[in-house]
């Protein structure tokens, strides 16, 4: 459901029933502005710009990442001084080889970020993106992020490239589980095992060493073959296969839109670059859209 602060869908539009905060540049690169709160009747050329790729676009697409979920309180894993991987290293604790040898060790590392998963709700970039699927606008949400804010926020077309936590699986036989009915075991300190065959079960979250889920990286890659506009929102882009998603769409001669925090690998492809804080600029551009 579409909060009063977002507003609703009306005659196929976007009609917004109260503003978002807008913003203006502080700083002008090329095409990369830097992004700020400022008074309500400004918008900055750059979303302006952003919106008219979006009603020229015939098929849009978004990628997120965990700079869409981080103001609603879930640590990302690579921002400076603040990411979970200047901590942890990946490969011992996120991997799945890591998982085999150690899974006690695996579920120390994860029990905080799921419980942080758990008592997350959507933010307003998160209700802004399923505003612009259910206005006919936005063809596809592909997400990095495993924490099912999207649909909570009620977008409904979702590729979760990197799986979710919402069951786990049997590591030996397939068998899966609600993962609601295990947290409390594992906050007790258990390692779960099938009560089938007795191997580990594992969140349904990808680890690095694992593929990607089939459905999911097919409907993304085909999304991107065929869009007009991409959006990358809210991530670094230094994740394959998820990274390969613009240049796939670019190669193509879609075009290319960045909205992140800090600059990506990636920023040399984009027609437009906003630099700023996603739960601002992202509802700033829907309210823009508004007929």
């Amino acid at each position: 459901m579409i909060p009063p602060s977002l507003g609703h869908v009306k005659g196929g539009g976007l009609s917004l029933m109260q503003m978002s905060p807008d913003l203006r540049p502080t700083c002008r690169y090329g095409t990369v502005i830097v992004i700020t709160q400022a008074p309500h009747h400004m918008v900055d050329p750059s979303i302006r710009r952003v919106a008219d790729l979006i009603r020229a676009a015939g098929s849009v697409v978004v990628l997120t990442g965990a700079g869409v979920s981080t103001p609603s309180g879930i640590p990302d894993f690579r921002s400076p001084f603040s990411g979970l991987w200047n901590t942890f290293d990946p490969m011992e604790v996120a991997s799945i080889w890591g998982f085999h040898d150690n899974p006690e060790r695996f579920y120390r590392w994860f029990m905080p970020v799921a419980r942080a998963i758990r008592t997350a709700r959507p933010n307003a970039a998160h209700y802004a993106l399923a505003t612009l699927e259910q206005a006919g606008t936005l063809d596809l949400l592909i997400t990095q992020n495993i924490d099912g804010l999207h649909q909570q926020a009620g977008s409904i077309a979702v590729a979760e490239l990197h799986g979710h936590i919402r069951s786990a699986r049997c590591l030996g036989c397939d068998f899966e589980a609600p993962s609601d009915m295990l947290w409390a075991r594992v906050e007790q300190g258990e390692v779960l095992r099938c009560e089938t065959c007795g191997s580990l079960l594992k969140p349904n979250a990808i680890l690095f060493g694992e593929p990607l889920p089939y459905e999911s990286l097919r409907r993304a890659q085909e999304a991107a073959l065929r869009c007009d506009l991409m959006l990358a929102i809210g991530t670094s882009l230094e994740v394959e296969p998820a990274s390969d998603l613009p240049h796939l769409a670019r190669r193509r001669g879609s075009r290319v839109v960045i909205i992140n925090r800090q600059p990506t690998v990636a920023d040399s492809l984009a027609e437009v670059t906003i630099r700023g804080d996603i739960a601002d600029v992202v509802p700033q551009l829907v309210e823009t859209l508004r007929p």
